[in-house]
């Protein structure tokens, strides 16, 4: 397997969500597709849905994208606070876990502290200013 990417649906926002994420990341975005990039005879676009993002990536480290999209409003609300997976960062160091946790997690709500676990890693857990969880963890015994 080359890659597992995770895709996340924001309710109008993914831009303004993916632009922060880029700040704590850096890198630049892959591609974005906007709801009126496809419109056509077949595939009619709301104005108010014009703007908002069918994709939009950002590549994280060597072979992973963090890739999302804004629910149209015809399809309904997307619960954040509902959302039962997180995304996992495995940091290559105590130093980039720190950086990536402290700049996701501002303005949002941190649910395990960054710091020693009890199964040998340095981790924390936290839900970021969006809704979206993540965890964060350095494991200086992963050697992938």
């Amino acid at each position: 397997m080359r890659a597992i990417n995770p895709w996340i649906n924001f309710n109008g926002n993914a831009e303004e969500a993916f632009t922060f994420y880029k700040s704590v990341f850096g890198g630049e975005f892959t591609k974005i597709t906007r709801f009126k990039d496809l419109a056509g005879p077949e595939f009619q676009v709301a104005e108010e849905e014009a703007d908002k993002i069918m994709y939009i990536g950002l590549p994280l480290g060597k072979n992973n994208v963090l890739i999302a999209n804004d629910v149209p409003a015809f399809l309904g609300q997307v619960s954040e606070n509902e959302n039962r997976s997180k995304i996992h960062v495995n940091a290559e160091s105590r130093e980039e876990a720190d950086k990536i946790f402290n700049g996701l997690s501002a303005g949002g709500e941190v649910e395990g502290p960054i710091g020693d676990s009890p199964w040998g890693t340095y981790a924390g857990m936290f839900r970021d200013k969006y809704g979206i969880e993540w965890i964060v963890e350095f494991d200086p015994g992963f050697n992938g």
